[in-house]
Parts: C-alpha cells; structure tokens; sequence
C-alpha cells in the first residue's frame, strides 16, 4: 500500500500510558500512517512519538499544539483521523476543533456528559463528519454488554462495579456508565426496594444511575481497567467480569475504529454500533 493510500492518523495524548500503545498499534498497521503526535506534557515535547511509546524511532515528534496538527491532518489526500485518550477537562474542546477541521475524531477518553455528547453528534451531523466516542475498545467488553443485555430479560436485581487505577480522574467509569445505559434501555427498572434503605456513611450504596441500577467505583493501585455486572435473583447470582491486564488488549478496537469512522458522516456512541 502506498503512503498516500494509508489513513494518516493523530494521536492526541500519545506520551500517556494508552497514547503509547496508540502509537505502536498505528505505526506497525500497514494501512495507517502516524503523522502527527500530541501531548501537554512539557517533559516529553520535541522527543520522537516512537522512542517515548518504546517502538523505535518514527521520526514522528510530540508537539503541544494540538491545532497546528490538525491543520497538517486536512492537507493530506485521504482525510485524517484523531485518537484522543487526554483527559476528561479538554475532551470535549478536542473532539470540537477536530471536526471543525475535518479531522474524524475516534474518542477513548472519559468523562463527557450527555450534553456535550449530543452537542457533538449535532456538530458531527452538521459538518458531515464521522466521529466514534467509545468508553472502551475492548472487544471482550463490547461481548459483557451484550450477555448483560441478555440476562436482564431474565433478572430484576442488577450492579455494577468497576475497578480502576488509581490515575484514573473520573467515576464512575465510562464503561459503567454506557453498561448501566444499555441496561436502562431494555425498558424496565431494576432493584424493587424492598426495605427502606439508610446509609450511615454517604455513597456506601454508590451512585443510582437510570432506571434504579448502582454503579460502585474503585480505585488502587494495581489495578489497570475491570468491571463486574451482577445479576440476582432468589437462591442464584449470575456475575459477569471483564479483566484488562494489558492496554495493548484496547488497540484491535481503536484499530477497527479509525477504519470504520471514515466511511462514518455522523458520531457514533459505542464501539458495539461499528462491530
């Protein structure tokens, strides 16, 4: 394939701990090209994006301004793609700025609201083009939701919790999240009160997302991305985890997702919507 065939693609956060599996996964796919790297990080700009991710020199630098490489993203022939895994304050002016250049945004960070997703989804529509908002790549995920879908035609009493590194800036996760939004559109609600309940120290219940279903966060040390959804019912309870042990198990999702969002017009929610 020649250069001018690959999708040349920006990775925006690439010096941190997904950034860096980002750049390796993109500069070894033979139909992608790394063009452009980003990060705020003051100890890492001007270093070449391979030797900071640990894959070889690219001759790829990380720059700061994340404006100036989406410009260099809309020069080239086939139109450019965005891979943000920043952080939850700046997401969403990101994932603005790219669309408004042209550039498809493939989004891995957390932590936009509801608001700003539609907000997004009407911007995407009305430039005509694909973005894909995802609260996780893993393809093992994606196959928990949906058997959690399918066990709560069967199970009134559902929660979830979630585990995460102690980095992690939001929660709950937007795994939990997007899970507890699948659950809710199943169209009945969860955990009939049985008793009226009291918490002696505020949030040991977590929080109450829609439809009555509790989310409860973890944070340590340790731990790098898992999740449980629990269903029960009288004399039985049916758990399903998810357990990431390594970041590299995200890249054949963010992979298929900067080849699927440009043949996209609009903002897809959810890497299920593009398997």
């Amino acid at each position: 394939m020649t250069e001018a065939a690959r999708i040349p693609v920006v990775v925006n956060g690439a010096a941190g701990k997904m950034g860096r599996e980002v750049v390796k996964a993109v500069s070894q796919a033979k139909d992608m090209m790394l063009l452009g790297a980003v990060d705020k990080s003051p100890d890492c700009e001007g270093q070449d994006a391979g030797i900071v991710a640990g894959c070889g020199e690219l001759e790829v630098p990380i720059l700061s301004d994340l404006q100036s490489v989406l410009v260099l993203a809309t020069q080239q022939e086939i139109q450019g793609v965005m891979v943000d895994f920043t952080h939850p304050d700046g997401v969403y002016d990101n994932v603005r700025s790219a669309i408004a250049y042209g550039v498809r945004p493939v989004v891995g960070t957390t932590g936009l609201t509801v608001e700003q997703i539609e907000d997004l989804a009407a911007f995407a529509e009305k430039a005509s083009t694909g973005a894909i908002i995802a609260p996780n790549f893993s393809i093992g995920v994606i196959l928990m939701q949906q058997a959690a879908l399918q066990a709560s035609k069967y199970f009134d009493c559902v929660e979830i919790i979630e585990l995460h590194h102690n980095q992690k800036a939001d929660a709950p996760s937007g795994t939990a999240i997007k899970t507890a939004q699948m659950l809710a559109e199943m169209g009945k609600t969860y955990n009939p009160a049985l008793v009226e309940e009291k918490e002696t120290l505020a949030g040991a219940r977590g929080c109450t997302a829609d439809e009555n279903i509790r989310i409860h966060s973890v944070r340590l040390p340790g731990l790098i991305a898992h999740q449980e959804i629990l269903f029960g019912s009288a004399g039985q309870l049916y758990t399903l985890r998810h357990d990431t042990t390594d970041r590299a198990s995200f890249m054949p999702g963010v992979l298929l997702a900067i080849r699927q969002v440009v043949q996209l017009k609009s903002l897809v929610y959810g890497l299920e919507k593009v398997i």
